[in-house]
């Protein structure tokens, strides 16, 4: 398996790194106070009411760095860290959850997609790589190809991430700028920690892609026999 760590490892590096860096940024600003005193949630509520959305929940979710938008629920679940805390991290994080809920709302492509492919990826990540691995040690070529095709979906699940995860961050952004929630430094703190956040999403994409690869690779789809 020499040949999986050296195709892949570049990238599992730069997952590590994005992932250090997302955490080491929002701690930075976590200790920068938001000049206004909002709490993540009253910046989150304050965008709300003015994209004019009424039926979102605000709630909070054990975790660091935890934070999502629930479309089936209509939550946006905030962490302690961000949900109470008046920090320019805690207004960029809460910021772009809205993004997500606003998307929601104005019936965004992506992230309807995105949605769609959940129950999919759920299974087909827990079932390709055994399939895949079964098919090889078994040499049952056709069972492996069809676990590798499974694992694209994965992939693709990663591709139509970027422009949902992407887009909220431009929103929050220009809504949190727009409406004075954030001034003049602030402002440079909520773009670093949502760039921040944003190049996890797409450093999992790379590492997606360069596994489905390797797998490609090692079944023979990609240059000549799995047996080489």
């Amino acid at each position: 398996m020499l040949d999986y760590f050296l195709i892949l490892g570049p990238f599992f590096l730069l997952t590590l790194w994005a992932q250090w860096r997302v955490k080491a940024t929002f701690a930075r600003y976590g200790d920068v106070p938001l000049r206004s005193g909002l709490s993540g949630a009253d910046v989150a509520q304050l965008i709300l009411r003015g994209a004019g959305i009424h039926d979102v929940r605000i709630e909070a979710v054990p975790g660091l760095l935890s934070d999502h938008y629930d479309p089936s629920a209509k939550a946006v679940r905030l962490s302690e860290e961000v949900l109470n805390a008046r920090t320019v991290s805690a207004a960029a994080v809460a910021a772009h959850e809205v993004g997500h809920a606003i998307q929601h709302a104005q019936g965004y492509q992506p992230m309807q997609w995105r949605s769609s492919l959940v129950p999919v990826v759920n299974l087909v990540s827990s079932l390709s790589m055994p399939m895949f691995m079964a098919g090889l040690f078994m040499g049952w070529t056709g069972f492996a190809l069809f676990a590798v095709i499974l694992y694209g979906v994965t992939t693709l699940f990663h591709l139509v991430t970027l422009p949902v995860e992407f887009d909220a961050s431009a929103r929050a952004i220009k809504v949190v700028e727009a409406s004075g929630l954030a001034t003049g430094d602030e402002m440079t703190g909520v773009r670093k920690v949502l760039y921040a956040a944003g190049f996890t999403y797409l450093a999992a994409t790379l590492l997606s892609a360069a596994e489905l690869v390797y797998w490609l690779l090692r079944s023979g789809i990609l240059g000549g026999s799995s047996d080489e």
